[in-house]
């Protein structure tokens, strides 16, 4: 993580991480002020914080209350050393805590990771560089031989290649990778987490056999998200971006809608028209850009190659962005590598949805052929000595399509986890589907995972396919345990021989879908430095429904984007408008306005906890309509998970519009108690905000221009790397 300091007055330090800041202080006795802790506190502070978070997993696990456990943690200085300190913790547990959880969170203590880092002994790199934001090395390393060069199957460069050819493009960019964790908790199954040290709501997970192919993963994975602008998805860009000369990529093409708001004759083909827009009830202005909301140039379209053919099909970047999230994406050290990645990628998810809704039983793999994969059955093994069972099943439909499936029950809640992964190779995909099982998760996360049902609609419930394609987690159905198969297993085989593997994987691939009649649409994205494309099989592998299109578009954000980011400036009939759209567009009270208006507000400000309730209320505040406002009080303090001191804003608001609205009753004869229980600061704000001296409590002015958005502003900082590199790429290749 990338912590960066600013120098304020005296002695006292700001540092910046993530969303947060803190500040730092020297005691008055080594002239500070006292303000705040020193830094040194705050690392003794961060020891005993860790312990006990790890106390509070373990007995949340298990549902034991820590509300009589006590923690403490004191560090006992040598006197002859000061740099060599003790470091004691001590836990005060109830009577009524078995011995074997007291052992259990004994353990836990001892897994903190502060604890851990400094028993490890961490290295320290001082350095000095021209410039703290241009310098992008990216903080990378993989120990081994500096002439080890380790090959994997599906790779057309060794790993290490692989890694330093990514890590130079990254930092190329000016983008700063940092790695936040690592996990490795059964043999051969590696997971890691990394992010932009400046944005760090882009990130990716990879997964792997060894420390080397999960980092590989993880750099690919993210260079695909870059290049497919994934990590961007969503999020308003700006109005210098939306005038821009393009707004996603150089290629793309804008067109006017027909008459009557009729789709542009240049966009889709009679194919997927077919598909897209089979009753005729898509419209044009369904299909604005979310990300630039410039509705005035038209629609935004990228061109895609149609595989049956090499015809060129433009499709509405909206379209894209709604219906197929990140499915279908990949980056590789070359196009076939890639290709393949990704068509494996769209076979693991379309046939495992056809797995789970009609809640097929799938063979299991027999022990002498999982035997032939040692490093496999080691990390299974690694599972069940943690008391997990584990099921290996062949997911090929009877050798049809190359995926495999792990799945994992934990007796101790009930729950599975049904994991799928895909490769033309048996063993790569069967690898796939044991690390995609682990990625990013400890044994504590396989506490949450759901129960399987009897219920089919829970299981066919379209939501429930998301579930399974954001992080496996859907529901799956009991008869998908039964004995009794729907298939006999087959030892499949797709892939490919020599030094054209990956392209005749690709052409198999490409292959299977032709047999099934579906067309395949592809884009080369490769302006950044690296290969990575895009592919698409309409009515095959969607993510969400067709019918998004036109209930639940991404661009509904264009009905409130402007009107919200102007808020405090609206008056009267146009704050009523913004409130009657809020009310008649079918959206959810409780969906966060944030992500309606593809905005990444800070979370721990009021903006970045702000729901579609809590708007309205405020809005219907602000317009002095008391009843309507007290309504959704009481539904926000019912339903509502905001932060404590907001909590008691609205308890207090509460009351005041009580007695507002009741003529028996007079404020100044409960002030002085509301005071008291309130404090005046709360009570001047819930006045004023009665009163209308105080208009959106809590929310900090901003507009289109989006000043004081420091989050999303970084967002929009890493985009516009990506944004600079296609204009340079284009002008270079002129």
């Amino acid at each position: 993580m990338e912590i960066k300091v600013n120098f304020l007055d005296k002695l006292r330090l700001e540092a910046k991480f993530d969303d947060f800041t803190v500040i730092a202080d020297q005691p008055i006795r080594y002239k500070g002020d006292g303000s705040a802790p020193g830094p040194f506190d705050y690392f003794l502070a961060s020891s005993a914080l860790c312990a006990a978070y790890f106390v509070k997993l373990y007995c949340s696990t298990r549902n034991i209350p820590t509300d009589n456990i006590r923690l403490s943690h004191n560090n006992i200085v040598d006197p002859d050393d000061r740099y060599k300190q003790i470091f004691k913790i001590q836990i005060e547990l109830p009577a009524e805590i078995s011995e074997k959880d007291r052992t259990g969170i004994l353990r836990s203590i001892d897994r903190c990771t502060v604890k851990k880092v400094v028993q490890a002994g961490p290295d320290f790199v001082i350095e000095q560089v021209a410039n703290l934001d241009e310098d992008a090395q990216a903080l990378l390393t993989v120990s081994g031989a500096a002439d080890a060069l380790t090959y994997i199957t599906g790779k057309d460069l060794p790993l290490e290649q692989t890694i330093a050819n990514m890590t130079a493009l990254l930092a190329g960019l000016g983008i700063k990778i940092e790695i936040a964790s690592w996990r490795n908790i059964v043999p051969n199954v590696w997971s890691l987490h990394i992010r932009d040290a400046h944005s760090p709501m882009c990130f990716t997970n990879g997964k792997g056999a060894s420390k080397e192919s999960a980092l590989a993963s993880a750099l690919g994975e993210y260079i695909e998200r870059l290049s497919n602008n994934h990590f961007y998805a969503g999020a308003y860009w700006g109005q210098d971006i939306a005038q821009a000369d393009f707004v996603h990529y150089p290629n793309e093409r804008w067109f006017k809608p027909g008459r009557k708001d009729a789709l542009p004759k240049e966009i889709l083909d009679d194919y997927c028209l077919g598909i897209y827009n089979p009753d005729g009830e898509l419209r044009a202005s369904h299909l604005i850009d979310t990300n630039s909301g410039n509705s005035e140039r038209g629609i935004c379209a990228l061109p895609f190659v149609r595989q049956s053919d090499g015809a060129q099909v433009y499709f509405p970047s909206n379209l894209v962005e709604n219906l197929f999230v990140s499915n279908g994406m990949s980056a590789g050290n070359t196009l076939a590598e890639a290709q393949v990645q990704c068509l494996s990628e769209i076979f693991e998810r379309a046939v495992k949805r056809q797995i789970i809704e009609s809640e097929m039983a799938l063979p299991e793999v027999p022990a002498e052929v999982l035997a032939k994969y040692p490093g496999i059955v080691a990390g299974i093994e690694g599972l069940q000595a943690q008391g997990f069972p584990v099921l290996v099943k062949d997911a090929s439909l009877g050798g049809q399509y190359p995926v495999m499936c792990v799945t994992l029950m934990n007796p101790r809640t009930g729950g599975v986890f049904a994991s799928f992964g895909a490769h033309p190779s048996l063993e790569v995909a069967l690898e796939r589907s044991l690390t995609e099982l682990l990625q990013g998760r400890s044994f504590e996360g396989l506490n949450d995972l759901p129960q399987p049902t009897f219920a089919s609609e829970a299981v066919t419930e379209p939501n429930n396919f998301v579930e399974h394609f954001i992080d496996s987690s859907g529901i799956v159905s009991w008869r998908f345990f039964s004995a009794k198969a729907d298939y006999a297993f087959v030892e499949w085989d797709f892939s490919g021989k020599g030094a054209h593997a990956n392209a005749d994987e690709a052409a198999t691939l490409f292959g299977l879908l032709a047999a099934l009649g579906k067309e395949a649409y592809v884009a080369v994205y490769d302006q950044l430095g690296a290969t990575a494309c895009r592919i698409l099989v309409p009515d095959y592998s969607e993510i969400y429904p067709v019918e998004d299109l036109v209930w639940d578009n991404t661009n509904k954000a264009l009905l409130f984007r402007e009107d919200i980011l102007n808020l405090h400036s609206l008056d009267d009939a146009s704050l009523e408008a913004l409130l009657d759209r809020l009310e008649h567009n079918e959206l959810d009270d409780y969906g966060d306005i944030g992500t309606l208006i593809g905005i990444q507000f800070d979370e721990n400000t009021v903006w970045g906890q702000l729901t579609v309730l809590e708007l309205k209320l405020l809005i219907h505040l602000a317009l002095q309509q008391f009843e309507e406002a007290l309504d959704l009080v009481g539904a926000f303090l019912q339903y509502n998970d905001n932060t404590l001191a907001r909590g008691l804003f609205y308890q207090a608001l509460n009351v005041v519009l009580e007695v507002q609205l009741d003529d028996t009753l007079a404020l100044e004869d409960y002030e002085v108690n509301l005071r008291r229980m309130f404090g005046d600061a709360q009570m001047d704000a819930v006045i004023g905000s009665v009163d209308g001296d105080v208009r959106f409590y809590g929310l900090t002015p901003t507009s289109m221009q989006l000043e004081g958005l420091e989050r999303h502003q970084r967002l929009i900082d890493s985009y516009k790397k990506l944004h600079a590199a296609r204009a340079k790429a284009v002008t270079q290749g002129s």
